[in-house]
């Protein structure tokens, strides 16, 4: 799926989570940092420390960029064994559990009006109907940023306006791709899952 953007005369690519003929399971989670009126970059970048802390604890291995705005995006390989549905309750889940360790600065309330200044943890970015800007894709910004993947040990040095279509290809003729091995290992989502399903039961 691709998204124009004419204003700009430049198209963001918004590639579907899924990259087989089974296009009812995804092989792909994704975790939005988008940050509220109040926040920017470098609370989302924070918030992403703690996320990758939790990522450890399940044994999962996830890959950070910029989302070419003020927000940040993690992917996450996952086995094409689940549907859409479990995919974004994986999501709902992997939320919660950062609003619990960090209740003053991330929230999963859907309601723009209950967020306050936190980060919003948008899960329904896994419904099946969405998609996200693309690593590398251009943003319909001024200064044409780039979503950029980047590492967790750089993620707290950048801002999304270091990433542009004039800076880009240099750096990525340095460095090459973050994400270079983010097709080396896809992971079960059932350690999500099973949170979800005991926060169900709790509610």
């Amino acid at each position: 799926v691709v998204g124009w953007a004419a204003q700009m005369g430049t198209i963001t690519f918004h590639p579907w989570p899924v990259r087989r003929e089974d296009v009812d399971h995804p092989d792909e989670l994704r975790l939005d940092f988008d940050p509220q009126p109040g926040t920017d970059f470098a609370d989302a970048a924070g918030i992403a420390t703690e996320a990758r802390a939790l990522l450890d604890e399940l044994g999962i291995i996830g890959f950070p960029k910029t989302s070419g705005g003020r927000g940040l995006h993690l992917y996450v390989r996952i086995e094409p064994r689940w549907t859409f549905t479990e995919v974004r309750h994986a999501a709902i889940a992997f939320g919660r559990e950062l609003e619990r360790r960090r209740p003053d600065q991330v929230t999963t309330s859907w309601w723009k009006e209950e967020r306050g200044r936190r980060i919003f943890i948008d899960y329904n970015q896994n419904a099946r109907d969405r998609t996200i800007a693309s690593a590398y894709s251009i943003r319909p910004r001024p200064g044409a940023p780039v979503s950029a993947p980047v590492t967790w040990d750089e993620l707290n040095d950048v801002s999304p306006e270091d990433f542009t279509v004039e800076t880009m290809p240099a750096r990525f003729a340095e460095i090459g791709d973050r994400h270079a091995a983010i097709d080396d290992v896809a992971h079960s989502l059932q350690p999500l899952l099973d949170l979800y399903e005991k926060d169900e039961e709790g509610d």
